[in-house]
This record gives structure tokens, sequence and C-alpha cells, in this order.
């Protein structure tokens, strides 16, 4: 086999990023007898296995391991050669994800504003699963960059696709706590996060995969309520409605119409905040990526979007780093790095 087909290796990288072909082909919009269909033609083709299949997903072989870096390089020269016949023309694809928050909400105003309009760089915004679904897009190069919640990927192998990944964080947004009308704490003007730990603290999905709340119940003390599969906000606010001493954790600016059955109260000493970052390929940045990292930090400042104080607010200890760093940027202009 002497010309790599790029599909076949995207195929191929999408499977040893997930290490798992439902999940893989899930990220490629692809059936997964398609997927399969396309490694085991590139597995033909080179003469090896690349993959041991186990009963609970697969994993990479020796000659794998040896494939997967040359591969993320084939694949990353072939997504720079149509950009450089596109320079100029083609819109940025900026793919959202945690959309239980309506992260849409702080893109559009940041596309909307003045400064951003006049920009030559289109923008396109589409759907990201998750943190890892949205580096593996941008490490196969099929995005330009993603905004949603950025934390450290547990148990990334090196080298993996969090680990190219550059960040700046763009919107610190406070959170409420919206909990049952009839609880005894609903009258409250405000409330302590150590307040809550009489409730259970409902989530949407497996605490493995909300790295906020799980922190947060951690932090203070917060029993927790596991889901099982992600239904919406809808969802969320029924399974509360049933649950006497539950209690949901949302951004205070997120559109909600809770009715009379539920409550919201906001949350004070400290003030717990969600942090809202863009993401891009450390090593291949879209061209684009500085006019929209300019275009958050306008609007972030006429907004106040960064404000952070230590004694008042509270942050996971990975933001508090993140959210000094990125108020000292936005005083003076913000810089791509």
């Amino acid at each position: 086999m002497d010309d790599l087909d790029l599909a076949q290796v995207r195929a191929f990288l999408a499977v040893a990023e997930q290490l798992h072909f439902r999940r893989a082909a899930e990220v490629l919009s692809l059936s997964q007898q398609g997927l399969s269909k396309r490694i085991a033609r590139l597995e033909d083709g080179l003469g090896v296995r690349l993959f041991d299949r186990t009963q609970g997903g697969v994993r990479l072989t020796d000659a794998g391991t040896r494939f997967l870096e040359p591969a993320r390089a084939a694949l990353a020269a072939g997504v720079a050669a149509v950009a450089a016949v596109r320079e100029g023309t083609r819109p940025l694809r900026l793919d959202v994800w945690g959309h239980l928050f309506d992260p849409l909400r702080t893109v559009r105003e940041t596309l909307a504003a003045e400064d951003q309009a006049r920009e030559d760089q289109a923008v396109e915004v589409g759907p990201g699963r998750d943190l890892p679904g949205v580096a593996a897009a941008l490490a196969r190069g099929e995005i330009g960059a993603g905004f949603g919640r950025f934390h450290p990927a547990a148990g990334a192998p090196d080298g993996g696709p969090e680990h190219a990944l550059a960040h700046r964080l763009v919107r610190l947004e406070p959170v409420d706590a919206v909990l049952r009308a009839d609880h005894p704490l609903a009258r409250a003007e405000q409330l302590r996060p150590d307040q809550l730990t009489a409730l259970r603290l409902i989530l949407p999905t497996s605490a493995g995969r909300l790295d906020f709340l799980a922190r947060f119940a951690e932090q203070f003390g917060v029993p927790m309520l596991e889901g099982g599969t992600n239904l919406g906000l809808d969802h969320l606010l029924e399974r509360l409605r049933s649950t006497p001493d539950g209690v949901v954790l949302l951004p205070s600016e997120l559109p909600l119409d809770p009715g009379p059955d539920l409550a919201v109260v906001p949350l004070a000493e400290p003030t717990p905040l969600y942090a809202w970052s863009l993401v891009w390929h450390r090593d291949r940045p879209d061209p684009g990526v500085p006019a929209l990292l300019r275009a958050f930090a306008e609007t972030g400042a006429s907004r106040r979007w960064l404000e952070y104080r230590p004694g008042r607010d509270w942050l996971p200890e990975d933001d508090q780093a993140e959210a000094g760093r990125s108020q000292l940027i936005s005083s003076t202009r913000w810089k791509t790095s």
C-alpha cells in the first residue's frame, strides 16, 4: 500500500481515540458497519492488524501504536493542504458542547457584537458531544475551535488529542440553586453552598462526565443523585419536581421558566462560577482564532464576564489560576499564545 486513503486514516484515528467502534462511528456520523469496513480496508492495505477487538471495546496492537502518530501527521498534512487552497474563503467551524447550560447564549452575544461583524472571518457553529469529542475533531482538523467547559482530561494518554489543545477562559457565570418551591430553603433570598448538604444534587448523567458538578459536590459535601442518559433540561427539571430533597445547579443567566412548583435561589458566600472557554489546536490554530478571541475579549469586557474574587467566589482548583491569567490578558487586550 503506497497511498493512504485519508478517510480510512480518519476512521482509524477516531477508533484509536474512542477505543470503541460505536462511539467512533457516532463521532464521524457513520454507521458502525461503514466504519468497520474502512478499518478493514486500511488493515488489508497495510497488511497488519491495527486493533485487537475485546468484549468491552478495542485496543491498539503494537502496529497500531506505531501507526498512530504518523497517521495524525498524515491527516493534518491533508487538512493543511485543503486549507491552503481555500485560504480566505473557508469559515471557521466552531463546535459547542455542554448543551444543558446553553453555551450558544455566549456565542450568540459574541458573534452579534459590532466589532465581530466587521471582521472578514465567517464563523459556522455546530454541535459537539463533549470535550473529548471536540478535542478529537480538532486533532482531525474537522473544526477550527470549540466552546464549552474546559478541564484537564482525566486519564488521557500522553500525546492524545486533549494534550494538543490550547484554551482561553472567556466567561465566568454565577450558578444558582433550583429546588422545589415547597422546600423550606426555597424561601431564602440566597443560600450558601454548604446549606445544600441536606439536599441531593440531581445530575443529568453520570458524575464522571460532569466535572464541575462533581467538584462542587465534593467541595461542599452535597450528596449526588446520578442520572442515566442526559435527556435535556426539561427532563432534569421533571426529576427535580419528583424529588422532595433534590436540588439542581444552573447558570444564573440561563433562560428559565421554573413555574410555580420550583424556586431559583442565588448562591453566595461563596458564589460558584461556571467557566466557559474557547479551545483550539495548539500546533495548528485556525487562521480565524485570533479574531474570535478578540471578539470574546471585547464582548466579555463590556459585560464583565471575567469578574472573579477569590474571597467572594468559588471555582474548581483547575480554573483558579486560569481565571487570574485571563483577567490579566483581558486587561491588556488579549493576545493569542
